[in-house]
């Protein structure tokens, strides 16, 4: 699957983002986790297809405060942090140790993997710019070899690199991280 064939399904609640996906399946989660909630506490509950280009140039405008996350405090935690990295510095990848020692959740790689793997918001939130540890080692391996390429230009040179499992594909992951970093 490719992100060029992709109609996304965005779910609001009360104007706020409560969920992303190819599909319907997030705005069933987030009914069935509205559910919980007392009916006179909900206002309104909307679902808009949107396509790859749009989510990425909506993402690039919203705020933590425009999004409804619904999860475990240790999840939303791990959900924040990573709205974070699409701010401040040069988009780049991160192993799933180097983020979890970012939050200060060093010796709970496996904790932070899995709220990663719940992220509700994909795309919005990047999930998928957090890669397995080798799969870093061996682009920085690459990009020392091959001095005179960019870390961009090797992503399009070895396809061999996995960049881990994705709730949507692998082959969706690899480009969504090849669109953030401005390689498509």
């Amino acid at each position: 699957m490719t992100d060029k064939a992709i109609q996304w399904a965005v779910t609001r609640v009360d104007g706020l983002i409560a969920s992303v996906s190819p599909g319907l399946g997030g705005a069933e989660r987030t009914l069935s986790q509205l559910c919980r909630r007392p009916f006179d506490q909900i206002g309104e509950i909307s679902v808009r297809k949107m396509d790859t280009d749009a989510l990425l140039a909506l993402a690039g405008t919203l705020r933590e405060e425009d999004l409804l996350l619904m999860g475990s405090e240790f999840q939303i935690m791990v959900w924040k942090a990573l709205l974070g990295l699409r701010r401040g510095e040069e988009t780049r990848l991160w192993s799933y140790s180097e983020f979890a020692e970012s939050i200060g959740r060093g010796s709970a790689v496996r904790n932070v993997a899995h709220a990663i793997a719940q992220n509700p918001l994909p795309v919005i939130i990047p999930c998928h710019l957090v890669i397995p540890k080798e799969s870093l080692e061996r682009l920085r391996e690459l990009e020392d070899e091959n001095g005179l390429f960019r870390r961009k230009a090797l992503h399009v040179i070895d396809r061999h690199i996995d960049y881990g499992e994705y709730a949507y594909g692998p082959q969706l992951k690899r480009s969504l991280i090849l669109r953030q970093l401005g390689v498509d």
